[in-house]
């Protein structure tokens, strides 16, 4: 083996280590039977999952957070798979743009989106509200669906929605029989990016707090500004399992290679 692959080799384990080791002592940590945040711990205990359920923010916090995620994730869909059908065979000089334009906020810091969306809504009268906390967090969700069902759709031959259309079948009836199933992988893996965005998002959420609408990520900022127990590593561990369960049930649906696929 050369030199150079084994530097690859060397970088790549170097790599992994730094990205995983954080999260693995994290999750170690949520297991302490400490009543403060160490490691290594001097013993192991579940009493921190329990006081996750036991403070009331947390469980209130966690159901806006889910109501906020699928209500922004369906949202997203809803605007972001016909954009993404139209854009994807569109031969306008103006697809482009238009493309590059939903898909901004991608490369736009999240402060500065919230910075700006709360002085926007608050102009339009919708002020500190879940409702404002929904459309921003589309804007944010969207180009995740936008850019999944792009890079399905311009993978489907034209020719299969053409040959229905050949055959007699209507636009819906195209669109329900032949494209939606060809393109569900697609809004499968969107809609899975987006609630993920929504659910761990403090940036934008953090400017539109308030004793409604708090998400479960500003709760926890706020919970350790006052205190720092294991508790926030337990739910850290939540998180982090109910994610990588949502990956696992994805993957098993749709396959990843699928859900990935390049424009």
């Amino acid at each position: 083996m050369r030199l150079s692959d084994w530097a690859l080799w060397v970088f790549t384990i170097a790599f992994f280590i730094f990205m995983i080791l954080p999260i693995a002592v994290v999750v170690v940590i949520s297991f302490t039977s400490a009543g403060y945040a160490s490691f290594p711990i001097p013993g192991w205990s579940l009493k921190w999952f329990a006081r996750i359920f036991e403070y009331e923010p947390f469980m209130n916090s966690l159901w806006v957070s889910l109501k906020l995620g699928v209500i922004a994730t369906a949202a997203s869909c809803l605007l972001g798979v016909p954009a993404a059908l139209y854009l994807s065979r569109s031969r306008s000089g103006w697809a482009t743009a238009i493309t590059a334009f939903m898909l901004s906020p991608l490369s736009m810091p999240m402060i500065v989106i919230g910075f700006a969306s709360l002085f926007f809504l608050s102009r339009l009268g919708f002020g500190v509200s879940f409702l404002s906390l929904v459309i921003v967090h589309t804007v944010i969700c969207l180009p995740y669906v936008i850019r999944t069902v792009t890079a399905v759709y311009r993978a489907i031959p034209p020719a299969y929605e053409e040959a229905a259309q050949i055959l007699g079948a209507s636009r819906l009836t195209v669109f329900r029989e032949v494209t939606l199933p060809l393109i569900r992988p697609g809004i499968a893996a969107g809609s899975l990016f987006s609630f993920l965005t929504s659910f761990d998002n403090l940036p934008v959420s953090y400017f539109f707090g308030s004793a409604q609408t708090n998400t479960l990520p500003v709760v926890m900022l706020a919970y350790m500004e006052h205190q720092f127990d294991p508790s926030i590593a337990a739910l850290s561990t939540l998180q982090l399992v109910f994610a990588v369960v949502a990956l696992v049930v994805a993957d098993r649906l749709y396959g990843i290679q699928k859900m990935t696929v390049a424009t």
